[in-house]
Parts: structure tokens; C-alpha cells; sequence
């Protein structure tokens, strides 16, 4: 059933056939002749269009599938209560969306604490990822966010390297069974962060070595970090499982700040691509005008072909 067909069916077809911003300009309309699909599989998440679908998370993940969306990204997943967990599911099921990313959370203490090798932080690692199996089976996910944590400074870099690929093969060891894939996300957000670079993320995969041990290649950490994006992509490509997009400085949609999203996308294409792609930015602009200006910003970004 084509999903314009099934979005009628529901109740939410053509009936609130046109939305407009404060300029008067028709931002979207719910059909899917006007909205097509992207060339990738972009995935917004919660909150980013709460100015015209409002707080309801089955009315937002309509309107990211009314405006060609194909999948949801949601970090605060495993915070979620199974009820509300359960409901995202059952709705991105019916919607013929995928789930992205959630963070595999343990707290912040397991957070600043992989690279230290401590059992009692490693046991909270395993409790955690056994959580994420569960949590993961509710939204059909097939990809969890790991970050190691911080530098441990009273010990050598090669030693917490170690630490953190032990760690990562114990949870690997969990959700490999169930095709769940942590994948490892060099941050730029303060440099007491331990993992910070793509060629060290792609070096603790290969010593890993499971198919659940991927990088998150975060474009916008990465261009702070070590720009020469494509360069960087292409070497790690073969460890690469998941895409991450902001545009720097300012971390918001494609065409803010200096990265050439259409070129980059255009690369990832050509990869051969067919994973997801997470918005995890903010807007630029507040209301139903940054809304509007943030999806076509996609679509123009998204005009590589």
C-alpha cells in the first residue's frame, strides 16, 4: 500500500492539506506528489518539528513521513518508558520508517569510565547494553550510540585504548546475536574526551572485530576536529556504519555554516550508501519558519543527481 493511500486510511490523508509558515508560503503539503522522498535516508528526531505537529510523538513521526522523511533518530530512547518506547515501534511500522540511533546511556559515571578498565564500570557497561537489546526490539533498531568517555590521565594512552576495546568486545558479545551494532562516536565537545578522531575510532574497530563495532562518523564533530572530510570518510570507509549531519559553526541544518553538504552527500551516494543519515542538529531559525526553511534546506543539499 503506497503510504499516501495508508496515511488516508488513518485519518490524516488530505485533511490538513497545506501548511503555511509566517511568510504566507506553502511549506508542505501531506501528499506525497509534492513531497517526494530524498536520495538519502535523513532521519530527524523528536522536537524538531514541534511548531506544526506540537508535543505528540505519533503526530510528530506523521509529519516527518508526510515531508518524505524515512526515518527517526531518537538519542533519549532508552530513557523512554516501554509504553512510550513500544508506541514509537508500532507507529514507525506502520509509517514504513526505520529507527536510527539511540544512546546506549548508563550513566555519567559509566561515561567518563571505559578507558579506566575498573570491572565495576564494565559490569554497568554489559547491564547497559543488555538493557539496549531490549529497548531495541520495541523500535526494530538496529544501531546504538557508545561514547568510551573521557581520558583516564593517570594511565598511558595505549593502556586505556585497551581498556576501551576490552569494554567494547564485551558488548559487542551481547549484541551481536540480536543484529544490534554499537556504534563509536568520536566527539569535539571538550578535549578531555577520549575518542576524538576517525582514524582512532577505525583502529579500535579492527582490534573489536564484530560486525557490532561500527564508527559514527559525526559530520560536524569531525569537521572540528579534523576537517578533510571526504579524505577521511574514504580511508575509514569499511568501518564507517552510520552517518551524523550539522554544519559548523553552530551545529544546525545544512547550508548554515561551511560545509559543502551537496558534495558530501553526493560522495556518500556514490559509496553506495543505504544506511541513515541523523539530523542531529537544532534549527537556525525558531517557529514554523525555521521548520519550513530547515527541510528545504535538505531538499536543495539533497539535489546532488
Amino acid at each position: 500500500m503506497k503510504r499516501r493511500h495508508f496515511l488516508k486510511n488513518i485519518g490524516i490523508g488530505s485533511a490538513g492539506a497545506a501548511i503555511t509558515v509566517g511568510s504566507g508560503v506553502e511549506a508542505f503539503s501531506r501528499d506525497d506528489k509534492n513531497n517526494p522522498s530524498f536520495n538519502l535516508d535523513y532521519a530527524p528526531h523528536f522536537g524538531m518539528f514541534r511548531a506544526h505537529a506540537g508535543d505528540d510523538l505519533v503526530d510528530q513521526l506523521k509529519f516527518m513521513a508526510d515531508q518524505g522523511f524515512k526515518s527517526l533518530e531518537d538519542n533519549g530512547l532508552l530513557g523512554r518508558s516501554v509504553e512510550d518506547q513500544n508506541k514509537i515501534g508500532q507507529t514507525l511500522e506502520q509509517l514504513g520508517m526505520r529507527m536510527g540511533v539511540f544512546v546506549v546511556d548508563g550513566g555519567d559515571n559509566w561515561k567518563v569510565s571505559l578507558t579506566t578498565g575498573k570491572q565495576d564500570f564494565i559490569d554497568n557497561f554489559v547491564n547497559t547494553c543488555k538493557r539496549s537489546v531490549e529497548a531495541a526490539k520495541r523500535v526494530n533498531a538496529k544501531w546504538a550510540t557508545v561514547v568510551p568517555g573521557f581520558f583516564e590521565r593517570r594511565l598511558p594512552m595505549g593502556i586505556q585504548t585497551g581498556n576501551v576495546i576490552e569494554a567494547l568486545k564485551r558488548g559487542a558479545e551481547i549484541l551481536e546475536p540480536h543484529g544490534l551494532a554499537m556504534v563509536l562516536e568520536p566527539l569535539s565537545d571538550t578535549p578531555e574526551l577520549f575518542l576524538r578522531h576517525s582514524d582512532q575510532s577505525y583502529a579500535i574497530c579492527k582490534a573489536v572485530d564484530s560486525p557490532s563495532c561500527k564508527i559514527l562518523y559525526d559530520i560536524y564533530h569531525m569537521q572540528r576536529n579534523e576537517g578533510n572530510l571526504i579524505p577521511n570518510m574514504e580511508v575509514c570507509w569499511d568501518e564507517i556504519g552510520y552517518i551524523q549531519i550539522g554544519d559548523n559553526p553552530g551545529r544546525k541544518e545544512p547550508g548554515t555554516g561551511e560545509i559543502n553538504y551537496q558534495n558530501v552527500f553526493k560522495y556518500i551516494d556514490e559509496k553506495g550508501f543505504r544506511g541513515i543519515l541523523g539530523m542531529e542538529h537544532g534549527n537556525a531559525l525558531p517557529g514554523k519558519e525555521g521548520e519550513a526553511a530547515l527541510i528545504a534546506a535538505y531538499r536543495k543539499a539533497d539535489q546532488f543527481k
